[in-house]
């Protein structure tokens, strides 16, 4: 009798153990969620592919995250970042320096590479054969008129035996560098060939271009990339962790399947299929950077890190000098 009695307690204790445990299941899973803020470091593009790719494909929901991205306007992501609007963002190696390198720096610390190399160099019209830095004086060079900027066109000029100040210099006021070449508003502008560079292909236009990263091997610094802010990385490195993990998917994603990553980036942003072509030639490129040789995403190598910040110090391009290792960390990386 005895038996039976502790049968039926416990059918009449199962349901009520089942409520709890769901209730607390959904508690738990609903703790877990944590909603993240991105700030872009310009309009969405097929350097964010892997973020979209990872929202679109529900990588951030796997890892219990809920992203926001977010274009900056008046401030920069830097910025953004920064004053905690934002959790995390993109930027670049030399971008960051400026935010990094002076006697009140921003809170910012680089999380992982989205590209491996440095795909930035000169672009110009074919016809005028300036193949190389040195080629570039007599012509005229459209200018931001940044420091680091015209330091590195110095620097490379230099390298490659010319003399920088036989380089003219014009405003940088051109938004589309292929129609600046043409309407010769310019006759060397600063370029990611990753997208200005494929959209003179696909524009058949010709042209020439180099690398600084070919002239110089200083130059092969890390842009863009994912960064954090320092607060927020310190008091949720499991979040920080997961972001990074469900990136690193959609990065991987989007090397193997560039035609298919280019139409979710499109999907989620469907103002860039006015530029399909452009959008599908121009993941196919860079899907070649976004990983190590060992297939890894994100990771920073120190040396050359330190490499550039060596040089930005040395020139005298940083209101403080930056220390070795400064601004970077890979220990939110998945493990491989």
């Amino acid at each position: 009798m005895l038996k039976h009695k502790k049968f039926f307690s416990l059918i009449v204790l199962l349901p009520i153990f089942t409520l709890l445990l769901t209730a607390c299941g959904k508690s738990n899973s609903a703790a877990k969620t944590q909603t993240i803020t991105v700030a872009l470091d310009w309009t969405p593009n097929t350097n964010h592919t892997g973020l979209y790719v990872a929202q679109e494909k529900g990588y951030f929901k796997k890892h219990h995250l809920k992203v926001k991205f977010v274009q900056p306007s008046k401030d920069s992501a830097e910025q953004i970042v920064a004053s905690g609007k934002a959790q995390i963002g993109i930027s670049g190696q030399d971008s960051l320096a400026s935010a990094i390198g002076k006697k009140n720096p921003l809170p910012l610390t680089a999380m992982g590479a989205i590209l491996q190399h440095n795909t930035s160099g000169i672009m110009s019209r074919k016809a005028d054969g300036i193949t190389s830095p040195k080629k570039m004086q007599g012509y005229r060079y459209a200018t931001w008129n940044t420091p680091t900027e015209l330091a590195t066109i110095k620097q490379v000029v230099k390298d490659d035996g010319g003399d920088f100040s036989k380089v003219k210099t014009v405003p940088n006021n051109i938004t589309d560098e292929v129609a600046g070449l043409k309407s010769k508003a310019a006759d060397a502008i600063w370029i990611f060939y990753g997208w200005a560079g494929i959209n003179a292909e696909i524009k058949n236009y010709p042209v020439n271009y180099f690398s600084f990263r070919s002239i110089n091997p200083v130059f092969d610094y890390y842009t863009p990339l994912i960064i954090g802010n320092n607060s927020f990385l310190k008091q949720n490195p499991k979040a920080a962790k997961a972001f990074m993990a469900a990136a690193t998917e959609g990065y991987q994603y989007a090397t193997k399947n560039p035609k298919a990553s280019a139409d979710l980036l499109m999907k989620a942003v469907p103002e860039l299929k006015s530029n399909q072509k452009l959008i599908y030639k121009s993941q196919n490129y860079l899907s070649k950077y976004y990983l190590t040789k060992d297939g890894q995403f994100g990771k920073i190598d120190a040396m050359r890190w330190n490499n550039f910040y060596k040089w930005l110090n040395d020139h005298k391009l940083v209101e403080q000098k930056l220390a070795k290792n400064q601004g970077f960390t890979n220990q939110y990386l998945p493990k491989q």
